[in-house]
């Protein structure tokens, strides 16, 4: 077995691994029972079904020796799962943070720091000498 297919096999695993982590993605976003604990299984299917399919892409085309320009297929996907990879996560926590701040989600943990935080500050506020 040559270099090639072993590559082709594994990028084409990782492209199967990416369908698996959508699917698991999908499910949650239809049975989790709040929007943050949704917003962690579209999380999920962001980085599991696009940053590793991706990673796939690249080393399936790496693989792939028939392909006419193949580096620069594995440079792109590689650009752009990283891409994605920095970009979601941030993304979420600020969806997270603006939906906990706006009051548009009705949540009730046992322990809120964003809320302590608030307070804290508005003490601070109402304690200084104008």
């Amino acid at each position: 077995m040559s270099l090639g297919s072993v590559l082709f096999y594994i990028g084409m695993a990782m492209i199967f691994v990416g369908a698996v982590c959508d699917v698991f993605g999908a499910l949650g976003m239809l049975r989790f029972p709040n929007f943050y604990v949704r917003l962690h299984a579209a999380t999920v299917g962001t980085i599991g079904g696009a940053v590793v399919p991706l990673f796939g892409v690249a080393i399936l085309a790496l693989g792939a020796n028939f392909l006419p320009h193949r580096y620069a297929i594995a440079g792109a996907s590689t650009i752009t799962a990283l891409i994605i990879l920095l970009v979601a996560p941030a993304g979420s926590t600020a969806l997270a943070y603006a939906a906990h701040r706006s009051g548009a989600v009705e949540w009730r943990p046992g322990v809120d720091h964003l809320k302590e935080r608030k307070e804290m500050d508005k003490s601070a506020e109402g304690c200084r000498d104008d």
